[in-house]
């Protein structure tokens, strides 16, 4: 145990401290902003486990992984071929690296993971299925933003008394939808260019996303 929780502690704070942040912070505050919104319209409040099936928290969770899945799937794809002279997030400027090795020469190594083993279509969708993968959690997240945003307005037109009420469909083309979006995703690639940028310049000890603290700025790659 103790060495599987050395070999996976990184992941493991990591999920630990997401569950954390969604499933208590988020959701007691977001119970609590809820409650208020139907006590201010006269209806009565509802239990922790109950909100986590409201249109209130999947708007709120969805909008946010969407930005999230569509940040580092751009990422995993743009730096396949750009470049950021000096950032230890970027390929070396000239030269091709390890990932650039055809994985059909490994597919003799018993180590390889199977897909690069089996070969064919398996490979030739393993290829890129880190990206695939990214994209498809980005396109989910972006469908169930548009449905649950659209029972929120709903929701709150109903509260006001108003008769107009959207679908999924038609509230990707309304305005709100798209400020709830792109507020987020413009937060998203700023903090990329951030770390793209500052570790041209900054260190950090130890850190596998810095470059040595020696190494010159205008050493490119970790």
């Amino acid at each position: 145990m103790k060495r599987f929780l050395r070999n996976n502690a990184l992941g493991i704070v990591l999920v630990l401290v997401f569950l954390a942040v969604w499933l208590v912070g988020q959701t007691i505050a977001g119970l609590q902003v809820y409650n208020q919104q139907r006590t201010d319209a006269g209806l009565s409040t509802i239990g922790w486990t109950r909100y986590f099936t409201t249109s209130h928290f999947g708007e709120a969770t969805f909008e946010n992984w969407e930005s999230e899945f569509l940040q580092m799937a751009m990422y995993v794809l743009l730096t396949v071929k750009l470049r950021q002279l000096g950032s230890a997030e970027s390929r070396p400027i000239d030269g091709a690296t390890e990932q650039d090795e055809d994985p059909a020469n490994h597919r003799d190594d018993p180590d390889a993971p199977w897909p690069v083993r089996r070969g064919g279509l398996w490979l030739a969708f393993y290829r890129n299925s880190l990206s695939v993968a990214l994209l498809a959690a980005f396109a989910a997240s972006f469908l169930l933003h548009a449905a649950t945003g659209s029972r929120v307005f709903n929701e709150e037109q109903a509260r006001a008394g108003l008769t107009d009420r959207v679908t999924t469909w038609t509230y990707l083309f309304r305005s709100q939808f798209w400020f709830e979006s792109l507020q987020n995703w413009q937060s998203e690639f700023l903090a990329v260019a951030a770390i793209v940028i500052l570790t041209i310049f900054l260190r950090q000890y130890g850190s596998p996303e810095s470059k040595p603290v020696h190494a010159p700025h205008a050493e490119t790659g970790a």
